[in-house]
């Protein structure tokens, strides 16, 4: 045994004397709120995806095309002058159309878990198109319904107490029987 941890010997204690840490012990946590006290860090922020990235990527996708049709000639056995020329003229015409903004992403559906940035892009994309088919503003704030419900009653309540109260009008039975 070293340092006087456990038995000075395990005969008879009917254990091997091994010493293990106490994995159930608990031990106390920081003294902090189990909830944010900032409303804000609640709130669901979704991920920016990275523009340079998603540009990288175009330009790689298109670069790729480039180096396909390259190879493509290149068996062909085309002149390398034409080879040169033909990958200028398609990159040329990639790029143009990349700037004209037509989308060169790949489908939302065949993207992978790694392509963070897309999938972020992608899902934005996908939160704006329903938030039109539902008709939500684009400045709604979450639980907005559900302050202005507030306000109404609390307008209600300050309503009510500015009017004098109403005298209860008592029925007087006939003691005449």
């Amino acid at each position: 045994m070293s340092s006087n941890v456990g038995l000075s010997t395990p005969r008879g204690s009917g254990t091997s004397g091994y010493v293990q840490r106490n994995m159930s012990l608990l031990k106390p946590r920081d003294n902090a709120a189990p909830y944010p006290k900032d409303w804000e860090q609640m709130k669901h922020h979704q991920r920016q995806p990275d523009k340079e990235i998603l540009e990288h990527e175009q330009r790689r996708e298109i670069e790729v095309k480039v180096f396909e049709l390259r190879d493509k000639l290149e068996e062909e056995g085309v002149d390398e002058d034409d080879i040169d020329d033909q990958c200028d003229s398609l990159r040329k015409k990639l790029e143009n159309e990349r700037k004209q903004g037509k989308d060169f992403g790949p489908n939302a559906r065949r993207l992978k878990q790694h392509q963070v940035h897309d999938l972020a892009k992608a899902k934005i994309e996908e939160s704006e198109r329903l938030r039109k088919a539902l008709g939500i503003s684009a400045d709604y704030e979450e639980g907005s319904h559900w302050r202005k419900q507030e306000e109404r009653l609390r307008e209600s309540l300050v309503g009510r107490e500015k009017e004098p109260p109403a005298r209860p009008t008592r029925e007087v039975e006939d003691e005449s029987d």
